[in-house]
């Protein structure tokens, strides 16, 4: 199986500052505090992803919520709950986003 290009190189290309910035403060500091779980930030996280229609950035977090010990059930949950919040539209892009990493973990 193919590796995915990391789609942070060709930003990094483009903006080198603002990916310095998300590796060391979002991700090297903010989800590393000990006040939340890595678990409980992914649920966070798609959650807000999904309100705002984030489909792109989604995506990722989708797949760092599997592997924070978020399971398909819990995110099927999550963007239910999130849909009479945020409207039907992004619940729904958000469900087909979160089938696709799914059916990629499949293969």
């Amino acid at each position: 199986m193919a590796s995915r290009p990391d789609p942070r190189e060709g930003l990094r290309a483009v903006a080198p500052k603002l990916m310095e910035v998300t590796e060391k403060v979002l991700f090297g500091d903010v989800w590393e505090r000990p006040g939340l779980s890595k678990r409980d930030r992914s649920l966070i996280t798609c959650a807000v992803l999904t309100a705002l229609y984030r489909p792109e950035q989604l995506r990722g977090h989708v797949q760092r919520a599997l592997a924070n010990g978020v399971t398909r059930e819990e995110l099927g949950e999550l963007i239910t709950h999130v849909a009479f919040y945020s409207g039907w539209p992004t619940a729904v892009t958000a469900a087909t986003v979160a089938k696709s990493v799914f059916d990629e973990q499949q293969k």
